[in-house]
């Protein structure tokens, strides 16, 4: 294992989508799905369901800064979410899908507020930016049978897949 990895913490709906775009990019060491923001330790995912909890969704991604910076991930994490819809992404609806960047550190802190910046100012989207930007809060890995789902039931990822998120980013992305 690498000496020096660095990790960064994103939320943009369902965790289930939120892996498979990170998973594959050169640098990234691990891509975990799990809870963050919440006041319940350890929470389950049928808690984080029921709205109660705080937590939203996440994807914890453990990189190799030397291969993949930051900002460029923030540029992949601005591909896969709807910057413009604060009350979840796509068909995922409530607090739990929400679109956050945690930051780890002031210089996380300020390369996401710069690259948020630079998307609102870039005329991409009509709407506002409303992505929030907050301290990373503890990360609680959610249960076994949601980690690399899009692995192992593609037939559901690619369901889900088309529940909006394909379609958005062909629209504002065209890829």
């Amino acid at each position: 294992m690498k000496e020096k990895l660095d990790s960064a913490i994103f939320a943009g709906g369902c965790f289930w989508c939120m892996v498979a775009p990170f998973d594959t990019l050169p640098g990234i060491e691990s891509v975990t799905a799990g809870y963050t923001g919440g006041h319940v330790p350890n929470p389950t995912y049928e808690q984080v369901c029921s709205h109660t909890t705080g937590h939203t969704e996440a994807v914890k991604i453990v990189f190799d800064p030397d291969l993949m910076s930051y900002e460029d991930l923030l540029g992949y994490y601005w591909q896969v979410t709807d910057p413009t819809d604060a009350s979840g992404q796509f068909q995922d609806r409530g607090d739990n899908y929400r679109p956050v960047i945690f930051y780890n550190s002031p210089e996380q802190k300020e390369a996401a507020e710069k690259s948020k910046q630079e998307l609102a100012e870039s005329g991409r989207f009509d709407d506002p930016i409303v992505t929030k930007i907050e301290p990373a809060a503890p990360f609680y890995e959610a249960e076994d049978y949601h980690q690399q789902f899009y692995l192992k039931h593609p037939d559901r990822y690619a369901a889900e897949e088309a529940g909006g998120r394909a379609q958005f980013i062909k629209e504002h992305w065209g890829k």
